[in-house]
């Protein structure tokens, strides 16, 4: 690397939009000429999946497709698909994400700008030819779904749920099959179009790939023999994490179990795909839950929470292996936060993918790794906090005296400088090649700034940025803090 680099964390949700939710339009281009302007070199935005019920990017029906609320209404406009005086009674400027008011009217929009859409475009075919190995499911499935009011896929009739006889349920589902294509089709037109506009000035954008895919999802639907399912298509254990700092009982996520023997057998031609898919939206990938691949924790599917389960061994070094013979130069960010065994730490190694240090994390224990004087190696990302962290302001009133006295010891403020800006001007100058902070951070907002608080329902991915966010003072000083970074 020939320089350090750094960036900022902000979901493409949390973008300031008219239309209730941010989106592929003038706020993200207006965004990247923000982070170019502040000496930054990395966006990273989380998963660009779909959401449903709970609304979590990490829970997604889809592995391969792209979120539909990310679509810019306007953008519409500008193509002729919608009335600008129509979309207006849209608009609802709400300072979180509404999540239940876009499942209302996002869909509905989008549809009318279908009915003007020229299906028969070079284009749009070409578009439906290149991604069918991914899209044709995905639309037959998001159809049967919505025909069935958005019920889970295991509730659904024989046919459907079995996918007996294909053809004659792609023929009744024809019509809708072509809008799920056609909302596709306009989500990677216009992301392609934002995400060249940043690679042009400099920035890479940094995806997240979640390790697992959510029970109710096209993937399990449609390639069940690649999961730990019972002959009803249940699963017989589920993903979690033991008991740790984030939740005394463990978190207990509920998704299916990959059948690893039968994804080796296959030579992992799923997770090819999924990776050649997510490099046409990203140009670095942050592999969430990295230590699964080393060995994952299974909970029985009838347990409450995630308390009592066991470790089984991972598919180690063999996906990442036959990943480099596909993508050679792939760029992956390892997240190998919590219970970190030497064997996890070796596949770490051997991947030569750069890990995760969390600054919030350094300060309960003064042997800790994540203290700056222990990132010993370039080859990490540093960050003050996560998306499943507490912003750092309010993160800052919530320790003891203990770990404040440790910070100040490590950190050394300087004086006047708020804590905050301490903690993210240390980040600059650890030895990590790269280094990325939450835009809340920088913002210096607190609880209202938190965009997701693991284990927990309700308020979790809704956070948004006030419209006139990009000030000179704010430029200033993230310049100011990024220049701190030492090559």
């Amino acid at each position: 690397m020939d320089k350090k680099k750094a960036g900022i964390l902000l979901p493409i949700f949390s973008l300031p939009n008219k239309y209730g939710i941010g989106t592929l339009g003038k706020s993200a281009y207006e965004f990247v000429d923000f982070l170019q302007a502040c000496g930054q070199d990395y966006w990273q935005v989380l998963p660009l999946n779909p959401t449903i019920y709970g609304d979590s990017p990490y829970q997604s029906p889809s592995a391969f497709a792209g979120n539909h609320y990310f679509i810019d209404v306007d953008t519409l406009v500008e193509e002729g698909l919608l009335d600008k005086s129509y979309v207006k009674g849209y608009q609802r400027k709400s300072p979180k994400v509404d999540y239940g008011y876009l499942f209302e009217s996002r869909l509905f929009l989008l549809k009318k700008a279908f009915e003007l859409f020229d299906i028969n475009q070079s284009e749009y075919i070409e578009f439906k030819q290149d991604n069918a190995f991914w899209l044709d499911d995905y639309a037959l499935f998001m159809s049967i779904k919505e025909y069935h009011n958005n019920s889970s896929w295991s509730s659904w009739g024989k046919d459907e749920k079995y996918r007996i006889n294909l053809k004659k349920l792609q023929n009744k589902y024809a019509g809708s099959i072509e809008f799920w294509k056609f909302a596709q089709y306009e989500f990677f037109t216009q992301y392609a179009k934002v995400k060249s506009y940043a690679n042009s000035k400099g920035i890479e954008i940094v995806g997240d790939m979640p390790i697992y895919v959510a029970y109710d999802s096209v993937a399990v639907w449609s390639k069940p023999k690649n999961y730990l399912l019972d002959k009803e298509l249940n699963p017989t254990v589920v993903a979690g994490v033991p008991p740790d700092a984030f939740s005394e009982d463990g978190q207990l996520w509920g998704n299916p179990i990959y059948n690893w023997q039968k994804m080796k057998r296959d030579k992992f031609a799923w997770w090819i795909d999924r990776l050649t898919v997510a490099y046409k939206l990203y140009d670095v990938i942050r592999i969430d839950h990295f230590r699964g691949f080393e060995a994952y924790y299974v909970v029985d599917k009838d347990c409450d929470t995630a308390k009592i389960g066991e470790w089984r061994k991972g598919v180690g070094m063999s996906l990442f292996k036959e990943l480099d013979k596909h993508l050679p130069h792939a760029k992956i960010i390892a997240e190998d936060l919590g219970v970190i065994t030497p064997p996890v730490r070796q596949l770490l190694k051997k991947t030569g993918y750069p890990g995760m240090k969390v600054l919030q994390f350094a300060f309960g224990d003064a042997d800790s790794d994540y203290l700056p004087k222990n990132i010993k190696s370039s080859n990490c990302v540093v960050y003050t906090g996560t998306h499943d962290n507490m912003t750092t302001p309010q993160w800052f009133e919530s320790i003891g005296k203990a770990e404040k006295d440790l910070y100040k010891k490590s950190c050394k403020p300087k004086r006047g400088e708020n804590d905050t800006h301490c903690l993210i001007r240390t980040a600059m100058s650890t030895k990590a090649e790269r280094v990325i902070i939450p835009m809340a951070d920088y913002l210096g907002i607190k609880e209202e700034g938190r965009i997701n608080a693991p284990s927990t329902t309700g308020d979790n991915w809704t956070w948004r940025l006030k419209d006139k966010y990009d000030t000179p003072k704010l430029r200033e000083k993230i310049k100011e803090l990024t220049a701190y970074r030492v090559n």
